[in-house]
């Protein structure tokens, strides 16, 4: 492997060390966060005065930049831990008192079923701006997580000023929510969103409406979750089928689409033969909307900054290799936000995309050299390398593993980019012409079905699914299996009788 060919992973132990500074310090709280930054930045001083004194510049600078950016982003998160812990609103929490709140939703409502608390309830992440606790007013910002009934909450849109009361909860995630809210009633008041989540809104729901109107129910809920990761009316039977299938992920957008999206706009801009910097500016102002209208969560940030990084790369005409890109966006997300860091939706969507970048290429090299067609080979080692690098944290939190994953997604990849294009095109046109929404939607059903098909086929397999232990042991006994299942027909083949061992070339390898 020539030097250019090499994977760049100079950034990565910042990255890592970014990542668990912040997961440390939202786990741990701010004292010991506040500990590891002082112990971080001492080491790294350290670090400088015995490099200098034994002419190790080059080998300490990845472990001083690690130490540097782990004592900043330790310190930075026990900041941000310490305003949580201290929040006026914290306090009424523990005591489980009452409030009126104004609050914004910085998501759409997520629909939670029957609960204890009293029938069907949604859950809407939320940004305080105003609170009465008794007597005390209160002003400024704040992370809360609203608990209410679902017939009265399910429509409001992120943007919108609320006005509730509620029962206060201490939170129990590992993040930066200062309370939890129990509403058992309609909000007192609302005011309208801004006008631009009024269009992201309108786009969802006709969105919706078109598919309902020519679709089949399965197919009509599934085209808004693969457009715009709307699953809200996703029946429990597909969501089943997918989890069983390994196929949830395509309705959590992630990077895929943005790539399938930008894409699809490059290729028209270079139709109608426009520059690369308009079309550079059309691909970000494309980037923006789509972010805007499938909410940014956490998966869709990540997809968002690997597609900021490459529309970089058009306008500077710089190669950049997939790793530094991929490091550099996780350490700008965990800077704008730090409970990503415990996000298990980003952890999955890093981990699958460090596959891509680092395990598939070499499988796709393989595979060709065996003769193998480029798009097939292309489609098995995404599929395979994607599988591998997230099974061990799905098993560890789900306690099960997906035996036909990978053939899964091999069925259903030929047809994903072009409904990703085909249904992105009827969002657009719904907002002109519900008619042509409609008619351009029909072209998406035989595409719904084979997925729909593929997951329900595979899901009926007999031990489609295997179940394993959960947490850190399952992650850890997936991981050594697939490791051992790559490497032990290898060296079952060195130990044959006869059977030459040739050297690659590559020191401490040896190629059967």
């Amino acid at each position: 492997m020539t030097a250019p060919d090499r994977d760049d992973a100079r950034l990565v132990p910042g990255a890592v060390a970014a990542w668990a500074a912040t997961a440390l310090g939202l786990h741990a709280g701010w004292r010991v966060s506040f500990g590891i930054a002082a112990t971080a930045a001492v080491c790294a001083v350290a670090t400088v005065v015995v490099a200098r004194r034994r002419r190790l510049r080059a080998a300490a600078r990845p472990l001083l930049a690690a130490l540097v950016v782990a004592a900043g982003f330790s310190a930075a998160v026990a900041l941000r831990v310490w305003a949580a812990e201290t929040h006026p609103l914290a306090a009424a929490a523990a005591r489980a008192g009452w409030a009126t709140l104004v609050v914004e939703p910085t998501e759409d409502p997520k629909r939670l079923g029957d609960s204890a608390f009293g029938g069907d309830q949604v859950l809407v992440p939320a940004t305080l701006h105003r609170a009465e606790l008794g007597p005390d007013r209160y002003s400024g910002g704040g992370a809360v997580v609203v608990f209410a009934p679902v017939d009265e909450w399910a429509e409001l849109l992120p943007g919108q000023r609320i006005t509730l009361r509620g029962r206060l909860a201490e939170p129990d995630g590992a993040d930066l929510t200062v309370a939890v809210v129990r509403v058992d009633g309609p909000p007192r008041s609302v005011q309208a969103p801004s006008r631009v989540q009024q269009w992201a809104g309108r786009i969802r729901e006709r969105l919706a409406s078109a598919s309902g109107a020519v679709l089949p129910p399965a197919a009509a809920g599934l085209l808004p979750g693969l457009v715009v990761g709307d699953t809200s009316r996703l029946s429990d039977d597909v969501r089943e089928s997918f989890r069983v299938a390994g196929l949830t992920h395509l309705t959590a957008v992630s990077g895929a689409n943005v790539s399938i999206v930008l894409g699809a706009v490059l290729l028209a801009v270079r139709g109608l033969g426009l520059g690369p910097r308009t079309g550079t500016a059309l691909a970000a102002v494309a980037l923006v909307a789509f972010v805007v209208v499938v909410r940014p969560s956490p998966s869709v940030l990540r997809a968002a900054a690997m597609g900021a990084i490459g529309l970089l790369a058009l306008v500077t005409g710089r190669r950049r290799h997939g790793l530094p890109a991929l490091a550099g966006a996780v350490g700008a997300l965990l800077v704008a936000a730090p409970e990503l860091a415990t996000d298990v939706g980003f952890a999955l969507s890093v981990a699958a995309t460090a596959g891509l970048v680092l395990v598939a290429p070499a499988w796709v090299t393989r595979l060709r050299a065996r003769g193998w067609p480029r798009s097939a080979a292309e489609v098995c080692a995404v599929s395979a390398a994607a599988f591998v690098v997230t099974a061990p944290i799905v098993a560890a939190l789900s306690g099960t593993v997906s035996v036909v994953a990978v053939a899964a997604n091999i069925l259903v990849a030929p047809v994903l980019p072009p409904l990703t294009v085909l249904g992105t095109t009827v969002a657009v046109v719904s907002t002109a012409s519900p008619t042509a929404a409609e008619l351009l939607a029909r072209g998406t059903a035989p595409m719904l079905w084979w997925i729909l098909e593929v997951a329900d086929r595979a899901a009926d397999l007999p031990l489609a699914e295997v179940p394993v232990p959960g947490g850190v042991g399952g992650a850890v006994a997936v991981g050594g299996g697939l490791v051992a299942a790559r490497c032990l027909p290898r060296l079952w083949r060195g130990r044959r009788p006869g059977a030459p061992a040739v050297m690659s070339g590559r020191r401490g390898t040896i190629d059967p």
